[in-house]
């Protein structure tokens, strides 16, 4: 991406402020005209008391050039005072407007993308974070580069080009000469390290994501004594991009050294041949600090765009990374239009292949019908795609081949907000957003009443224990257990009360009363309702009206319990090792030895 390219991908996002930008050009054009006063004065100064000395004159002759110069002086820092003042005032107002539009826009962008996008393996947290928050940072940047920094300082230099031009025509094509050497050397920097600037980008998102991973991971890294393995992992990295940080800072200084010897060839060049139209009678002597003074406005801009340039060229390397997440309009997840009422709760499986990202495919050829007001099970080993299934039916992702319908029509014409709405979905593990328990449970309905949300905390079995908390509902949230956080989520999906549910391992964190007691609230919410359900759990299998046995991406037997359980294929083998985790004969040894001591 180049300069004007950001500069147009910017530009919406400036043009809701264009009365901002007009106060800001205008100060900096009165800016450009002040930082010339000085050189002209100077000339004035200089000339005239040449004049008084060549002519005899002392003191008591030269006391109006002394005020004049004075309050011409102390005129023009008033007004470069306020006008610099307003300059950073505006042009910082209009930097942090435009960050919070920025930062609006690539939420509401990431809000809309499908989760496909989020599995990517470019698309790490640790990665999109860094992007983001150092994208946001460069455009808002730039925009203060330009306003506050380049603005005023070429304008300045145009300004003071046109008063050399206008002096001395040979005098201002000297100085007009530097400047394309200098940009040429410049432009020749950015390919040299265009390159490495994105190593070092690509090094510092590997570094974020790895310092997140160490969070997430820190129990294990710890329970397996491997801190010097992680520590040794980030010191590669750290390496590497200490490697590239080395790189790019060698090339800058090089470049540098080259631009300043530039400037400083052209500053000679202006001292020899103002000095040359001096000597000839061509020009008065104070014409000599003018030419040097406005040299100095002219290469001004030159010296301040070794950091600049910097600056501008890390900002564009993020922000061009910005772009490419916001305008991922292709991520973003498609919706139909129709809503179809009342939702019955029949979905229908015809030949669906899905594959991941990363080209692994989850789903081969899936043929299913789930009937409304049945509770149909979901059996396999992990890495089945039960999970991947149900994401396809809540429309999370969308399958490479086949077609989904729910009620005789397809997944893709439904609006998908629409379809969200009529389902409720409880995973192994929920999460739990930061706020209160009861904005956390509000979340499944979010104009609930108080005795709403009480309500079904009650059918979560979470009431009692939600009382005995000093803050009650108005506790934080993220303080509860695992167990009670996982009754949060249940009783979120109590308040959606949907036609449709979808349960992936519900129970799984939790205890065995609290199951018993989840599974009774489970139990009264499934009557009347369309239920899917992942479990591992016997109880809740043999209850299902209708089971699919899933094995490496595919449906291997569906059927009915007892049907299933005759076959002797890989239900049965999954069920006899599930009864066998729960020591099944020793369970009822203990049952029929309660019972004979009772008789």
């Amino acid at each position: 991406m180049n300069l004007w390219q950001l500069f147009n991908k910017v530009k919406p996002f400036v043009a809701p402020y264009k009365r901002l930008v007009i106060i800001t050009l205008a100060l900096t054009l009165i800016g450009a005209l002040t930082a010339q006063v000085n050189a002209l004065t100077l000339q004035y100064a200089v000339d005239s008391i040449n004049r008084l000395v060549e002519a005899g004159q002392g003191l008591d002759a030269g006391w109006s050039i002394l005020v004049t110069i004075s309050a011409i002086l102390i005129g023009k820092e008033v007004i470069n005072t306020l006008v610099q003042f307003g300059q950073k005032l505006f042009g910082e107002k209009l930097r942090i407007l435009i960050a919070q539009d920025v930062a609006q826009s690539i939420i509401v962008k990431f809000l809309q993308y499908r989760l496909a996008f989020f599995s990517q393996e470019d698309n790490q947290a640790g990665k999109l974070q860094t992007r983001i928050d150092r994208g946001i940072a460069s455009i808002t940047r730039l925009v203060q580069i330009f306003f506050i920094d380049i603005l005023p300082l070429f304008s300045s230099a145009i300004i003071a080009l046109a008063l050399m031009f206008s002096a001395n025509f040979w005098i201002g094509l000297v100085a007009l000469c530097i400047v394309p050497i200098y940009f040429w050397i410049t432009f020749k920097q950015a390919q040299k390290l265009g390159g490495t600037r994105r190593n070092l980008r690509d090094g510092r998102e590997r570094k974020s994501q790895g310092i997140l991973s160490i969070i997430s991971s820190i129990t294990v890294i710890k329970s397996f004594n491997r801190e010097q393995i992680e520590a040794e992992k980030q010191l590669t990295l750290q390496k590497q991009l200490t490697e590239n940080q080395m790189h790019t800072r060698q090339l800058s200084f090089l470049f540098d050294g080259l631009k300043t010897f530039i400037e400083q060839i052209g500053v000679v060049f202006i001292i020899i041949l103002t000095a040359y139209f001096v000597l000839v009678g061509d020009m008065s002597i104070g014409m000599i600090m003018f030419h040097i003074l406005l040299f100095n406005n002219v290469s001004a801009p030159i010296r301040s765009l070794h950091r600049i340039y910097d600056e501008v060229n890390d900002a564009m390397i993020y922000a061009e990374s910005f772009f490419k997440i916001l305008e991922a309009d292709q991520e973003i997840e498609t919706t139909g239009a129709l809503r179809p009422t009342p939702v019955l709760g029949r979905f229908e499986l015809d030949q669906v292949n899905f594959s991941y990202p990363n080209g692994y495919q989850a789903l081969k050829s899936i043929n299913m019908t789930i009937l409304p007001n049945k509770i149909t099970a979901l059996v396999g080993l992990s890495g089945a795609g039960k999970s991947t299934l149900i994401s396809l039916l809540d429309k999370f992702y969308l399958p490479q081949s086949g077609e989904i319908r729910l009620d005789g029509v397809p997944l893709n014409d439904l609006d998908t907000q629409f379809l969200r709405d009529n389902i409720g979905l409880v995973l192994q593990k929920n999460h739990i957003f930061q706020g209160t328990i009861e904005e956390n449970i509000r979340y499944g309905k979010m104009d609930a009443s108080q005795a709403e949300i009480i309500a079904a905390a009650k059918k979560a079995s979470i009431h009692e224990q939600i009382l005995k908390l000093p803050n009650t509902y108005q506790a934080d949230a993220l303080l509860l257990s695992g167990g009670q956080q996982q009754r949060i989520a249940i009783a979120r999906m109590f308040l959606k009360n949907p036609p449709i549910i979808f349960l992936d391992e519900p129970t799984a964190s939790l205890d065995a009363i609290a199951t018993e007691q989840i599974k009774h609230s489970l139990d009264e919410i499934k009557q009347g309702r369309t239920v899917v359900i992942i479990s591992h759990s016997l109880s809740q299998i043999i209850d299902a009206d209708y089971t699919y046995v899933m094995q490496d991406g595919e449906i291997v037997e569906h059927g009915e319990h007892h049907q299933l359980y005759g076959q002797h294929g890989a239900y049965k083998n999954i069920f006899d090792a599930m009864a066998k985790s729960l020591n099944i004969d020793k369970i009822s040894q203990t049952f029929d030895a309660d019972a004979k001591i009772d008789h």
